[in-house]
């Protein structure tokens, strides 16, 4: 008999809330996809958006045709009314570990991680850029629970000391003033074993694009004519998308300073490599300790097949 994913925990705070998936009705053949964040998310949602419609237009834009549920911004209502209305297979994005989530065996989950140094530097980017309006929004917002968001700190030293060595959950210790990211990953990381949850490491994604969406479309079932897989592979190079960004980033971009521009930033790993210290980089490996497996771990910093 399987072991099965069971919720243990509510994560609530300025950006979601986990209580959001109780009201929400699902198909046996929804995707999900999931990330801690800044890890290929809208990465994935593009991919999936064209294996489903290879050669044609989107019905919308894919951050809209696959809403972030858990996000408080947007009213569940409306959330929940805009996918009852899709005819089409559905796909959901999630940003929570798979102890908040709602697990159901007959859909499909895409989990996709990163190197947490990677995400650190892609996060910083996203903090940074983001306009005073999204603070205000998700702070003042009625039912947030928790601290506000701060605003960042002026020094990205400063930012990696808190984010690698506070929790914001009493059951986390790091990822402040968001959420675990190493948490997130050795969530899901501990049910690799069930069918209908593959893993996918932007590292590999990264190296061979093809290789990985191929794999993507067949983890879903998704039939795409070979005549379409020039196209597809194309349009989600990071090239491509960063020319089309107001139609891939959420809200079209317009959360942050710059656009879509500034959300679709570089889409590489390694920066972190000039900015870190020794001793910065022994509290990651101190964080690591705490939370990974070594498996777990070695996977995350490195990729390749599980």
């Amino acid at each position: 008999m399987l072991n099965l994913p069971q919720r243990t925990h509510i994560y609530q705070n300025h950006h979601f809330d986990s209580t959001r998936w109780d009201y929400f009705d699902s198909r046996d053949d929804d995707i999900v996809i999931a990330t801690s964040y800044k890890a290929g998310t809208t990465w994935t949602q593009a991919i999936v958006a064209h294996l489903l419609f290879p050669g044609v237009d989107f019905p919308a834009p894919p951050a809209e045709m696959s809403p972030w549920l858990d996000m408080r911004v947007i009213p569940l209502e409306v959330v929940l009314n805009r996918l009852k209305a899709q005819q089409h297979r559905r796909f959901i994005k999630t940003h929570l570990p798979l102890d908040g989530m709602l697990y159901n065996e007959k859909n499909k989950y895409l989990y996709i991680t990163r190197d947490a140094r990677d995400v650190f530097m892609s996060l910083w980017n996203h903090y940074t850029g983001m306009k005073d309006e999204m603070f205000m929004l998700m702070n003042m917002l009625p039912g947030r629970a928790g601290d506000e968001l701060p605003p960042p700190p002026h020094d990205i030293h400063d930012f990696w000391r808190n984010w690698i060595t506070r929790g914001s959950f009493a059951w986390e210790t790091d990822g402040w003033p968001y959420w675990s990211h190493l948490s997130n990953v050795q969530s899901w990381w501990n049910f690799r074993h069930l069918p209908n949850i593959e893993f996918f490491h932007y590292n590999d994604m990264l190296v061979d694009t093809e290789r990985e969406v191929r794999r993507m479309a067949k983890f879903l079932e998704i039939e795409v004519p070979e005549k379409a897989w020039a196209g597809i592979v194309k349009a989600v190079s990071f090239a491509e998308m960063k020319q089309q960004g107001e139609l891939y980033a959420p809200g079209g971009g317009q959360f942050w300073k710059g656009g879509a521009q500034t959300f679709l930033h570089k889409g590489t790993n390694g920066r972190w490599r000039e900015v870190f210290t020794d001793e910065e980089l022994v509290l990651y490996d101190e964080a690591c300790s705490r939370v990974l497996t070594a498996e777990c771990r070695d996977w995350l910093e490195n990729g390749g097949k599980i």
